[in-house]
């Protein structure tokens, strides 16, 4: 069994049991933590000088659409109306299977690059099983780990045809990729990227929430871009006791009092993304509300056609807005400046890290360097100029860090990149695909490149 001693570096492990190491140990044994302390003696481990490093946890990504990666930028000026018709109905029917592996397969590499090693890939342009089959196959090739949820497309009816609201999940290609695809332990696991509420009759929001729960799937939904196909959805799913701890909501910031605590009630999650929201109107994000009722949010890049997927940027936007939320009211309410600060820096790290990881059902085994959990782990260059001196590292990796910090990134005990270069393969002949793809997508839809 390979052993690998990350050795000397300044650890962030977000386990309450250890806390910061301001100088530290992490002993690898095969794909494992098997060690974290101040000083370890590995033996003839192989050793990784985390000198001048900042040693923590991969980041987690836990909304992305990493299908539209060859398509950044051309949302930047999107509304929610023209990014629903113009990416669902015009771009979206244009994508063929290779189109989605090489969209997948670069947007997964460009995440490690950026210290993220779990993603939970929100893929809703797959109408054949080759699409899906495609982006899983890049997924894999790129060694992230992800959760991959199967969507369904939303391309405007012909004559004939019902709305897509009207479509339940398709059975069959879920059970197809229990058997063939995604069956055993590896890195890529499955859920169901659902219509939902908001997107559905009530018929199919049922069906496809009892066939999660049948098959113990993940069960995500957007909540958000306007008023909801069926408004009292969610209390009539609650009612039938089909929410629960794997219902995972994707915004929600439209949604009542009454029905938001019924759901966490349940044990659903909450994903936010704080810059998507801001964009497209969806109102404030739900970060304050879900802490009000003891609940905590899962952090999310979204729509990578419009925003950066940088999750330092996702990071520090979902805890300076909300801090200036709660300023603001402390402000209105007693006509003076907060005394205290509302959320603390570690907070908002473990929506980054555990609360992702407990998001896509992987809490036990990522989201913070522990003994026995799975060896995923970041290092930043702490001797940059933009982050040194580090006199605290957890601020120091929320409000300071970025993509440029970021080192060495190991998923499953495996190096994906080391010295600040990723390990993968050919990427000039991947980038040069990706380019080629988004100008043929494109201009299939009458879009300049």
């Amino acid at each position: 069994m390979a052993r690998t001693l990350i050795k000397s570096g300044i650890v962030v492990t977000m386990d309450e049991r250890v806390r910061e190491l301001r100088r530290g140990d992490v002993l690898i044994e095969g794909d494992r933590i098997a060690a974290v302390a101040p000083e370890i003696d590995a033996g003839d481990a192989a050793i990784i000088d985390a000198a001048e490093r900042i040693v923590m946890p991969g980041l987690v990504n836990a909304h992305i659409h990493a299908w539209q990666t060859g398509l950044r930028g051309v949302a930047g000026d999107w509304t929610i109306p023209h990014y629903l018709h113009a990416m669902h109905a015009a771009i979206a029917p244009g994508y063929r299977p290779e189109d989605i592996f090489i969209a997948d397969l670069v947007g997964a590499l460009s995440q490690l690059d950026g210290g993220v090693t779990t993603l939970v890939d929100w893929c809703h342009n797959n109408p054949t099983p080759a699409h899906t089959d495609a982006a899983i196959a890049g997924l894999a090739e790129s060694g992230v780990r992800a959760l991959f949820l199967h969507g369904s497309p939303k391309p405007d009816p012909k004559p004939g045809q019902p709305h897509f609201s009207e479509i339940p999940h398709p059975r069959g290609e879920i059970e197809r990729l229990v058997r063939a695809r995604l069956a055993g332990d590896g890195l890529i696991g499955l859920g169901m990227a659902v219509l939902g509420p908001a997107y559905s009759v009530y018929e199919v929001s049922r069906h496809d929430f009892r066939l999660a729960r049948e098959l113990g799937m993940v069960c995500s939904m957007h909540v958000g871009g306007g008023a909801m196909r069926t408004p009292d959805g969610f209390p009539r799913l609650v009612a039938e006791g089909l929410v629960d701890d794997r219902v995972n909501i994707v915004h929600g910031n439209s949604l009542a009092d009454d029905q938001l605590r019924a759901l966490l009630d349940s044990g659903a999650g909450v994903t936010v993304t704080p810059e998507a929201e801001l964009q497209m109107g969806f109102g404030d994000c739900l970060t304050g509300r879900l802490r009000a009722l003891g609940a905590a949010p899962s952090l999310g890049s979204d729509v990578e056609a419009s925003l950066g997927s940088d999750m330092f940027t996702v990071m520090r936007m979902a805890l300076q807005t909300q801090r200036n939320l709660d300023n603001q009211q402390v402000l209105a309410r007693t006509g003076r400046a907060p005394e205290r600060i509302s959320i603390e820096c570690r907070e908002a790290l473990r929506w980054a890290t555990l609360e992702g990881a407990r998001m896509a059902g992987l809490d036990d085994k990522v989201g913070s360097l522990a003994p026995g959990k799975q060896a995923d782990i970041v290092l930043l260059r702490a001797d940059d100029l933009n982050l040194l001196p580090v006199v605290d590292p957890v601020r120091s990796i929320v409000l300071h860090a970025g993509v440029a910090n970021v080192d060495t990134v190991i998923v499953a005990g495996r190096p994906v990149k080391r010295g600040g270069r990723l390990l993968y393969g050919d990427l000039a002949r991947r980038k040069a695909e990706l380019a080629e793809s988004s100008r043929r997508v494109l201009g299939a839809a009458g879009l300049r490149h």
